[in-house]
């Protein structure tokens, strides 16, 4: 039988592909990934406008008891939903390769992704580098092991997609001690702001001159969604926008932009601030 891997693009539930939803309402089992991104919407969207069940697949379902959704392939047509595109993240590719070695047969149906929609900020595609993931920064864990690539990028004068970090249905180890029972924190969504202080932060321990306060950097939020957000400025800019809910992530501006660049980035200004209060 068949596992399908279903990008289902970045807004609501109306952006699967007409190929996608046809494949959803053949299969037996119906699952959303939902650690790896999040859509504008909740299942329940998807149930309606889908007509079918939607389990929700968490990280430990999709990580460590994956055979739960494999298994059911072998014997039966399986849909496993991806918030974007259906092989962006690696997650997916084992996914794939295991079901496979099951037996399974796997058809990929794509979708688009935050690596496409992007370009939607006017940085010309075939000029960014590497893609690094900013983490969280939490008490001593403070990873800076991106600047490397952000500072190969910029040296090659190409730009740098960030990719921020999202918690999601992460364990309350504090609560576990307490209690012996296993609860849950509440979601947390990187923001651009947050972003722009581990740039800087990076920048201070390694010294590259990339992720100044001065670097050129584009902020955008929801990509995809009617609410969508893009707002273009300097790192130091940026730190104090508000950017609203989630998802957010942040390109890098290469040192030396393309006259059309610049007056693509020229359509995202930093916002005006409302006058004072009499």
């Amino acid at each position: 039988m068949v596992l399908y891997l279903i990008g289902l693009g970045l807004g609501d539930e109306k952006d699967i592909t007409v190929r996608g939803l046809e494949a959803v309402k053949a299969c037996s089992e119906v699952w959303l990934e939902s650690y790896t991104s999040v859509l504008g919407v909740d299942v329940k969207a998807l149930e309606a406008y889908y007509g079918r069940p939607v389990r929700v697949a968490s990280r430990d379902t999709v990580e460590s008891e994956c055979d739960q959704i494999i298994g059911s392939c072998v014997d039966a047509d399986v849909a496993l939903l991806v918030v974007g595109d259906s092989l962006c993240a690696t997650t997916h590719a084992d996914i794939a390769l295991r079901a496979r070695a099951m037996g399974a047969k796997v058809e990929v149906i794509l979708n688009a992704s935050v690596m496409a929609a992007v370009g939607k900020c006017g940085l010309q595609l075939y000029s960014y580098g590497a893609t690094v993931s900013i983490c969280f920064f939490e008490g001593e864990w403070r990873p800076t092991s991106f600047y490397d690539k952000v500072l190969y990028n910029a040296r090659g004068n190409m730009h740098t997609l960030c990719l921020l970090d999202i918690k999601v249905r992460e364990p309350d180890y504090e609560a576990l001690a307490k209690t012996g029972r296993t609860t849950y924190l509440p979601p947390r969504f990187m923001t651009v702001n947050q972003c722009v202080d581990n740039l800087l932060e990076a920048e201070a321990k390694h010294q590259g001159g990339v992720c100044t306060g001065g670097a050129m950097a584009v902020g955008c939020a929801r990509l995809g969604q009617p609410t969508e957000l893009i707002v273009a400025g300097t790192l130091d800019e940026l730190r104090n926008v508000d950017f609203g809910g989630p998802l957010h992530c942040l390109v890098l501006c290469a040192p030396e932009l393309h006259e059309l660049e610049r007056d693509y980035l020229a359509q995202f200004p930093l916002p005006v601030a409302p006058p004072p209060a009499p």
